[in-house]
């Protein structure tokens, strides 16, 4: 097929395309005569998981990581998008929910607690375990785990309305310069949770390396940014300023 018949299957652009050719991520498997690129259906095999993982919020670095990998199983990688869409979408329809709730609170039909105003908000899951692994190595996370393992559902559940409660709070900061006295305060909180949390010590500058990594990956920054817009990069600022502040 050529690119523009691959475009109008998919629904994705000829630009689009040529930019994964481009970047090595899709390389159509011929050309012709004309120079025009033509994709075999391996070569739409691979499109079809270059999209699923777009879906997840890969970004393309990771997926030409992943799929250049030797050791890269199809059908295990289906697997584990199914899995991950199910959880995503129970993620999504609980969201829908409080959404709705919350349309019905706002016209005065029904009352809703402050509780209620974030459920399907969950932090408690970490869809990045595999970054952490590379960065922090596979004992840090391990412990990590193992700690939150050998909580009761009420101690986890309790964690991640910390988590949250943090996050709400930096929320309402995002009016004030990151270096402020009570933007500094709250981010301290979100230092000592993280180190609280099994992970092993911070270091600051890993630290101001997460947090320029809420900017960086898209993922982060969805997530972050569901409790207010723009949240991701007060929090990478502040987070700056307070391992520099604490550095020197």
């Amino acid at each position: 097929m050529r690119v523009k018949e691959v475009a109008d299957l998919t629904g994705i652009s000829v630009r689009t395309l040529h930019h994964y050719d481009e970047i090595g991520l899709l390389t159509p498997d011929g050309t012709t005569e004309a120079g025009y690129r033509v994709y075999s259906d391996d070569n739409l095999e691979t499109l079809q998981q270059i999209l699923f993982f777009r879906e997840l919020g890969f970004p393309l670095k990771e997926i030409k990581e992943i799929i250049s990998r030797p050791s890269f199983d199809r059908l295990e990688a289906l697997t584990m998008q199914r899995r991950m869409l199910l959880e995503k979408r129970i993620r999504v329809d609980r969201m829908i929910a409080t959404i709705d709730k919350t349309i019905k609170h706002a016209k005065g039909e029904m009352e809703m607690s402050n509780k209620e105003k974030f459920e399907g908000f969950d932090f408690s899951h970490n869809p990045y375990e595999q970054e952490a692994r590379e960065r922090w190595g596979d004992e840090a996370v391990d412990k990590s785990n193992a700690k939150i393992a050998s909580m009761s559902k009420a101690e986890q559940e309790a964690m991640g309305e910390e988590m949250n409660a943090i996050y709400r709070k930096l929320a309402s900061l995002t009016h004030m310069p990151p270096e402020s006295a009570e933007a500094q305060a709250a981010i301290q909180e979100w230092y000592d949770f993280l180190n609280n949390m099994g992970m092993g010590q911070y270091s600051l500058e890993a630290f101001k390396g997460l947090g320029q990594m809420y900017v960086d990956d898209v993922r982060f920054t969805q997530n972050i940014d569901k409790f207010k817009e723009g949240l991701a990069v007060f929090m990478r600022d502040a987070m700056a300023v307070y391992a520099d502040r604490n550095s020197q």
